[in-house]
């Protein structure tokens, strides 16, 4: 039943355990459109992006931050329980639209990190979400350092053209 997948996919969330005899499942959500999971009803699904099976979505409620989800074919415990720490992936025609301010986080790594000369100094490894706000992780050499992703540090942000220009870049160094 397993397959590989030969278009890009997103994770939108992380199955973290079973809840009741039905094979209902309790799932992290890793998106800023918690609703989305009302009405999606297919997902990618594996322990990784490398090898997935289609689950369809039989029932979906979202409540304490998390989406509690029915897929066809699991319909016991066990079943549920074999689900335990898969992923849940879309692919891009999946994606809803960002509002003008945001991107996803696929579209911001690999960006280029520009000093306040517009010199290229690094590129974005990963955005960490920390509680008072998300961190660019730049790799700059050899080395990893992290910059706040607030408007204090950061200049300018070009989807488009993927780059960000942080002036105080030396600072975090």
């Amino acid at each position: 039943m397993y397959s590989e997948v030969s278009v890009e996919l997103y994770l939108t969330g992380i199955i973290l355990k079973p809840k009741g005899l039905k094979g209902e499942v309790k799932v992290e959500l890793i998106t800023d459109f918690p609703e989305s999971f009302l009405s999606r009803k297919k997902y990618f699904a594996g322990k990784s992006v490398d090898s997935v099976q289609q689950l369809v979505v039989e029932k979906a409620v979202l409540g304490g931050g998390f989406a509690w989800l029915f897929f066809e074919g699991i319909d016991s415990m066990e079943k549920a329980e074999a689900l335990v720490g898969w992923k849940l992936f879309i692919n891009e025609e999946q994606l809803l639209p960002q509002p003008p301010d945001r991107a996803y986080l696929h579209e911001i790594i690999g960006m280029k990190v520009l000093d306040g000369s517009r010199s290229e100094v690094g590129t974005v490894t990963n955005v960490l979400a920390m509680p008072a706000h998300d961190v660019y992780e730049v790799l700059v050499g050899e080395k990893k350092i992290l910059l706040p992703a607030i408007d204090e540090f950061v200049e300018e942000f070009n989807l488009r053209e993927q780059y960000m220009v942080i002036p105080r870049f030396e600072e975090f160094l």
